[in-house]
């Protein structure tokens, strides 16, 4: 059956400390990725991007409203798509080349994750899911583990964890505990088997965020969850589970609801 053009692409939910979540309801919920928008007092932050099917801020007003330091976790397409609408764009030097020069391959397009099933209408008027691609957005602020990021009157800090990537990092706001994982822990299975993943570094990166004081944690995919929901996804990973193993066998769970 043809897929219908969406009517709207993004759609919203709020939570507490000025934290809004904006997400892609028609992909695949077990890829769409989480967007963050924080407030704060002189500028706001977005964390992630998205795939990139539909410029926000013609569909978002809040993103309009101050000036936005847009950061990624790290550079996978469903997280990175959206980068280049913004002017201010932060994220690790490992992840940096891929946002100047991104290709199918560097930004995992081309892992079988975008296929027709991905989608449950249309972005827009003839998208064709085997033309996908990142539109280039060269970095204009590297950061990397102890930097903060200063939006007037909230601080937050960013840790460095690889392991998923490279360079893959999270933002943590000591004050409120709130901690912006992106991939690094979701409640989900967690991909560690990627051609630029490091399973042994992974694991030190799982192992020093699980002794970090956080009172929620704003994930890459899925729901938020506690700190006690966080030591316990990070402890079933290093007993063995929470693995996706082989992309393709995953994938076909998921398509016959199996997962």
């Amino acid at each position: 059956m043809a897929l219908k053009l969406a009517e709207n692409w993004y759609e919203t939910k709020q939570y507490s400390h000025g934290v809004t979540l904006i997400f892609e309801p028609h992909v695949a919920s077990w890829l769409r990725c989480n967007i963050w928008h924080i407030r704060g007092q002189d500028r706001d932050l977005i964390i992630d991007t998205g795939m990139g099917l539909r410029p926000f801020k013609t569909e978002l007003a809040m993103l309009t409203e101050r000036p936005i330091i847009a950061v990624l976790t790290h550079s996978h397409f469903d997280h990175s798509g959206g980068l280049y609408e913004f002017s201010h764009r932060c994220c690790h030097q490992a992840e940096a080349d891929t946002m100047a020069n991104p290709t199918a391959q560097n930004t995992l397009i081309d892992t079988g994750f975008v296929r027709a099933e991905t989608f449950s209408a249309l972005p827009y008027e003839g998208f064709d899911y085997r033309n996908y691609a990142i539109n280039p957005a060269p970095i204009t602020q590297l950061i990397d583990e102890g930097d903060v990021l200063d939006l007037g009157d909230r601080v937050f800090s960013v840790l460095h964890l690889p392991g998923h990537s490279p360079g893959s990092i999270a933002l943590y706001e000591k004050k409120s505990g709130l901690l912006f994982s992106g991939d690094t822990v979701y409640d989900g299975d967690l991909l560690d088997n990627l051609h630029h993943s490091n399973a042994e570094v992974y694991i030190e990166s799982l192992q020093r965020l699980k002794e970090l004081s956080v009172s929620t944690v704003h994930a890459g995919h899925f729901k938020s969850f506690n700190r006690a929901g966080m030591q316990q996804i990070i402890d079933e990973y290093l007993a063995g589970g929470r693995r996706i193993g082989e992309i393709n066998d995953w994938l076909g769970s998921k398509m016959d609801g199996t997962k």
